[in-house]
């Protein structure tokens, strides 16, 4: 049989397998072999060797106890991941869609790429001019907004690319000569809990603002971002729309399931 032939049949006991975790999604609750047997349509002695290899693979777990089944700590992680990757982007799409309606400014969704940021959408404001900006395009790291929210809480992904900006001059913001000082425009991205870019923009004319979201582990995942022509969105420490913006990355984490905000709290309390 041919290797493309094969390919086409699949691979039948993985099929086999996948019945089994079908039978215990289902099931709804922790099954005993038998159980699981009759719902996958096998023989319990059948059942129980895949069983022995799915608990071996972290897909299935045994109770000690009760000799009942359940799914295990990779099928939960499997889940977890899904999630993250399918819904953060749905769920991103329509949280800056709402934001352009409050604050009637250009937005975007950006998402980590293999070199930079990369914006996934954006969102056109009501207004007679606006920034325009290209899906598709991936931002520098320290010079857009978004790029600061990503080398702010994305170290180990960004190092190289901030130490390559650096060393090569490319595009860098006013006052960053150095490492060090790169290091410390980035800490004020953390403190303030936002990157705000006004004034001194890759563009002329235009100015931006990014604000982090994390995901279920409390990863960074996206930014939300808001363009304008430069003078158009109040920048300042006190800005209303600089605070929906926060104030809807920390809404779309909270429905991705970090807990970065409450950790904090039970840390400041404690």
């Amino acid at each position: 049989m041919s290797e493309e032939l094969e390919g086409k049949h699949g691979v039948q006991s993985l099929e086999v397998g996948m019945g089994i975790l079908k039978a215990m999604v289902f099931g709804k609750r922790s099954m005993m072999l038998k159980d699981i047997a009759a719902a996958a349509d096998m023989p319990p002695s059948k059942a129980h060797r895949y069983l022995v290899s799915l608990i071996r693979s972290g897909l299935v777990e045994q109770d000690p106890l009760t000799s009942r089944y359940n799914l295990g700590p990779f099928a939960l992680n499997i889940g977890l991941v899904a999630i993250d990757r399918l819904d953060r982007i749905r769920l991103g799409l329509a949280a800056i869609s709402e934001l352009r309606d409050e604050i009637n400014e250009t937005t975007a969704l950006a998402v980590w790429g293999d070199n930079g940021p990369v914006i996934v959408r954006w969102e056109r404001p009501r207004r007679p001019i606006t920034v325009n900006v290209v899906t598709g395009t991936t931002l520098g790291v320290l010079s857009s907004a978004a790029g600061r929210v990503f080398a702010a809480w994305l170290p180990n992904a960004t190092r190289a690319i901030v130490k390559r900006e650096v060393e090569q001059r490319k595009n860098l913001p006013p006052g960053v000569e150095t490492l060090a000082d790169a290091d410390a425009l980035l800490a004020s991205v953390r403190e303030r809990g936002l990157a705000v870019i006004s004034g001194n923009y890759l563009f002329r004319g235009v100015e931006a603002a990014a604000a982090p979201v994390f995901n279920f582990k409390n990863e960074l995942t996206m930014a939300l971002v808001i363009v304008g022509v430069e003078g158009s969105i109040d920048m300042s420490a006190d800005s209303e729309v600089l605070a929906r913006l926060k104030g809807a990355a920390d809404a779309l984490s909270l429905r991705l399931g970090s807990t970065r905000d409450s950790d904090a709290a039970a840390s400041s309390a404690a």
